[in-house]
């Protein structure tokens, strides 16, 4: 499943529903990935463009989630070290094939918001 890291709790960009804004929950934990959707069954083309900047596209897999909006959601709520952290997860997704071909953005699976 693309965008799994590990078992534990999970940074993720929730999106609530139809013209809400996107947001980053849990910013400072950097093991597992995800969008929470509150889209009701959208695709995840839909999702996508719903997250507006947020989004890099979308595959019947995943959505590209963009690395600068992950940074600067994340930026004044997390502790030093963070950045160091996040650049570990972002080189395991790359060792995995879950970055894109130009390394700025991630592949995220779609679960339902809850």
């Amino acid at each position: 499943m693309a965008g799994v890291l590990c078992e534990t709790a999970a940074m993720f960009v929730r999106i609530s529903g139809p013209g809400a804004t996107p947001e980053l929950v849990e910013p400072d934990d950097c093991k597992k990935f995800h969008v929470a959707s509150g889209l009701g069954g959208a695709s995840n083309p839909e999702v996508a463009a719903a997250l507006g900047g947020w989004a890099d596209g979308a595959t019947d897999d995943h959505v590209w989630i963009r690395v600068d909006a992950v940074r600067a959601a994340a930026a004044g709520r997390v502790p030093p070290g963070w950045d160091g952290e996040f650049d570990g997860m972002l080189a395991y997704a790359r060792s995995k094939g879950w970055m894109n071909e130009a390394g700025d953005a991630i592949a995220a699976h779609v679960e339902p918001a809850g």
